[in-house]
């Protein structure tokens, strides 16, 4: 697995040469495992409470759009334990929370826009007493039309942002040239991101109008923002911290804003300690989802089955308001080549404006929606051309040294797919399988198997190249011990232990000497949020640049004391070594601070080479690539519609991982996440726009007994050929694509109902009700050619 990259390769470290010694790309637990498994981990809600301390509840519309022609709230006033009720009026700054545009009220000021918006806040003395409070008001509507599906946005050309569109070649004379061509229409429905802990925030009032808000967040600086503009005051004015997260996926990226903003401005109003928890009903109802899209596809592909031309139109439901969903909507196009060079394309995407709520980042942003759409076309040029869809999916894979360059610019450097799918192939025993499965098939009337593996090409970086920077902070102490902060959100992914690990390889240092704190405004300032799967690629970086000062700082001195070259100073086993002679770590750090020597310093990093044109759509956004495949068996009830996953293989490429327990835990989470999203996880709106899967009663997340007793996850190991913290690779989103697999195994195994002679109209996610309608499909297709129905229809 030679590469032409690979010479640029840099040289590690001196921490540890020839010594063996590393505390990075070794398996360490989450550095808050105990904690978790004690309860002692302290989350925004288990802060000890301030005497004085009041609940917030929200108020919330109960129209899908409509203007408010009267708002009576004495009944709510006159409830018990009621403090105070705020409404837009009573925002002494600005009253927006959106991320990007400025079209998203903290408070609705006439007309609300979706059902669960917030009209106003009520204070009271126990959470309880505000909740029942909140339910009080009496509002007077004057409805107006609503808008709920992207495909109701489309024909209302409906949308909060102008539409996208990125093209290469000449997509309509391409197709005018290919021998086949198919097309149709496909729709893959949004996802609740389902955190265990809820959206929360804690305001505590300073002297001199400063304001503490412990909130439970991704971008602890873009809650500063907002609550200092809410409250009309400058962001040296507002500290924003965060110790750790019950889970995020994206949905505390922007949406913890009005949480954040609302406790903060009662707080500053009543001057007394505010908490505004979200209960889980209203956390769903009012807070933004995965995106669902609608595409209308078409392809030219020959008759090898390699794709000549490529259109896609996406819409995506973004809800009443922008937030992300521009970002969101720009990877999608960026990923919608996933692992496939396409040579003439054009890609439209457009963010339908719905009267629902407003959508948001998650676990991928956009990636997987865009990847999906490929695969489904590829799955179906396999079926027309009676081939395996493997064998389809290889033949299009981006080239080596030709057809390498993405449709917006970028080239694919490293790839290391053709090795990691042939890896793949052989240790899941794909082609072996497949025989026994059609074999299986052949003499099986009710139950079909389906086996599938798909690849994933996933870009490392945030589309919007400024965000890409991040600082940290490392201090040693005179007894040897290292504190380190940085303007990451450690939300159970683990970013956390991997920045401790490196820090405690540049010092040469146990990683039990290494703490780090809780991300504070006051500490790093002007953060990017914890997403893109740039957590430990950025932060670690910055926190390897702290500690490589202080490193050198005590290299420099390690020499006065023994002798040497600086150079030469190796930093290992918790000692400092030059010149054949060696000194405990603390020692030296003791002796350095007698002498005056700086013993902490900050750390910057921003990553290099990127550029992106939003209007021509074309640059290299990427840092580089992570890939992955995955094969999964699956076995479908075609009389029900139910379906067991019986085995998933998984291969990852997480370059050299900096912690390959944390990684593997991380695909395994993510391919379970990502398998709800595509099959059990039903967003339903009923015809008044209400979401009617607002609690775990109604929405089905995968649990225990859905994961695969057979479940086999390796990571692919091979250094980034880019310079990245350690030559490791992010791991937080790409593997939501793995789980493709699943929906695919799904879908050939309804194909195999008519001897896979016809593509399944299956729509994700692929619940029992959608798969029987996919089996009806499918049996009155053939039905129709053959002029009879199928015994097996007939009897259901």
């Amino acid at each position: 697995m030679n590469h032409p990259e690979m010479p640029n390769l840099m040289p590690e470290t001196a921490t540890n040469a020839d010594t063996g010694w590393r505390a990075v790309g070794v398996s360490r637990p989450h550095e808050s495992a105990e904690l978790h498994v004690l309860g002692q981990a302290t989350y925004t809600d288990d802060i000890p409470e301030l005497q004085g301390t009041l609940h917030a509840a929200l108020g919330l519309s109960s129209k899908a759009h409509a203007r408010i022609l009267a708002l009576d709230l004495a009944p709510v006033r006159a409830m018990p334990g009621v403090v105070a009720v705020l409404t837009a009026a009573d925002i002494p700054g600005t009253n927006d929370c959106g991320p990007i545009i400025h079209d998203d009220p903290i408070l609705v000021t006439d007309t609300v826009q979706y059902i669960g918006q917030p009209v106003f806040i009520v204070v009271a003395d126990t959470h309880t007493n505000a909740r029942r409070a909140a339910r009080q008001a009496n509002v007077t509507y004057e409805e107006l039309p609503a808008i709920i599906t992207p495909q109701q946005a489309k024909a209302a050309a409906s949308y909060v942002l102008p539409p996208m569109r990125l093209e290469r070649g000449d997509a309509q004379a391409a197709f005018e040239r290919a021998p086949h061509v198919v097309k149709g229409e496909l729709f893959v429905g949004g996802q609740e991101q389902f955190y265990l802990e809820g959206q929360i925030a804690y305001a505590i009032p300073k002297e001199n109008r400063g304001m503490l808000v412990q909130c439970s967040t991704q971008h602890p600086s873009e809650m500063q923002h907002v609550v200092a503009h809410a409250l009309g005051l400058h962001s040296h004015h507002v500290q924003v911290e965060c110790r750790r997260m019950g889970g995020g996926f994206g949905g505390k990226e922007s949406q913890s804003a009005l949480w954040a903003c609302g406790a903060a401005l009662a707080a500053a109003h009543l001057k007394r300690p505010v908490k505004l928890r979200a209960d889980r009903d209203d956390d769903m109802l009012v807070t933004g989802k995965r995106h669902c899209f609608w595409y209308e596809y078409e392809a030219g592909y020959d008759d090898e089955g390699r794709i000549v031309a490529a259109r896609v139109d996406m819409t995506l439901r973004a809800g009443y308001s922008a937030d992300l969903s521009g970002p969101v909507a720009t990877r999608a196009v960026c990923h919608f080549d996933n692992c496939y060079y396409l040579s003439d394309v054009d890609i439209r995407a457009a963010c339908g404006r719905t009267n629902t709520q407003s959508n948001t980042a998650f676990r991928g942003f956009g990636g997987p929606q865009g990847a999906i759409a490929i695969e489904y076309v590829i799955d179906e040029i396999a079926r027309n051309l009676g081939k395996d869809a493997l064998d389809i999916r290889t033949l299009n894979y981006y080239g080596i040294d030709e057809r390498n360059q993405t449709p917006y610019g970028q080239v694919v450097a490293g790839n290391v797919l053709p090795e990691l799918t042939a890896q793949l192939e052989r240790s899941s025993e794909y082609r072996t399988r497949r025989a026994a499965i059609d074999a299986y098939n052949a003499t099986s009337p009710v139950l079909k198997k389906g086996l599938a593996l798909t690849p994933l090409k996933f870009g490392i970086a945030f589309n919007v190249t400024h965000l890409n920077q991040a600082g940290a902070l490392v201090h040693v102490y005179v007894d040897g011990s290292v504190l380190v902060n940085h303007g990451g959100t450690e939300m159970g992914q683990g970013v956390n232990t991997k920045v401790m690990q490196v820090v405690a390889h540049e010092l040469g240092v146990d990683l039990a000497h290494v703490r780090i704190t809780a991300t504070d405004t006051t500490k790093v300032s002007n953060t990017s949020a914890t997403a893109a799967s740039t957590g430990a690629d950025l932060n670690g970086k910055a926190a390897q640049d702290a500690a490589r000062r202080i490193r050198d700082r005590l290299a420099a001195f390690a020499v006065t004391l023994l002798g040497g070259e600086a150079a030469d100073v190796q930093f290992h086993d918790d000692a400092v070594h030059v010149n054949g002679g060696s000194l405990p770590f603390v020692e030296v750090v003791q002796k350095a601070y007698l002498k005056r020597v700086q013993l902490w310093s900050d750390g910057f990093y921003a990553t290099p080479n990127l550029s992106w044109d939003a209007k021509s759509m074309n640059g290299n956004p990427f840092s580089y690539y992570a890939y992955g495949a995955a094969v999964s068996e699956v076995v479908v009830d075609t009389l029900t519609g139910e379906w067991k996953l019986l085995r998933a293989d998984a291969l990852y490429d997480a370059g050299r991982s900096l912690n390959p327990a944390l990684d593997i835990g991380q695909v395994e989470g993510a391919f379970i996440q990502g398998m709800g999203w595509l099959t059990t996880e039903q967003l339903w709106w009923n015809a008044a726009g209400k979401l009617m899967t607002h609690a775990p009663s109604t929405y089905k997340i995968p649990g225990i007994s859905d994961c695969p007793e057979d479940f086999r996850v390796q990571l692919f190991d091979q250094p980034n050929v880019v310079d990245s913290i350690h030559r490791s690779k992010a791991v937080g989103e790409p593997p939501l694509l793995l789980p493709f697999s699943v929906f695919f195994a799904i879908r050939d195994a309804i194909s195999a109902v008519a001897g896979h002679r016809v593509n399944p109209p299956l729509n994700a996610p692929a619940t029992s009700e959608e798969i029987l309608r996919a089996i009806d499909a499918v049996t009155e297709n053939i039905a129709s050619k053959m002029g009879s129905v199928p015994i097996f229809q007939a009897s259901r």
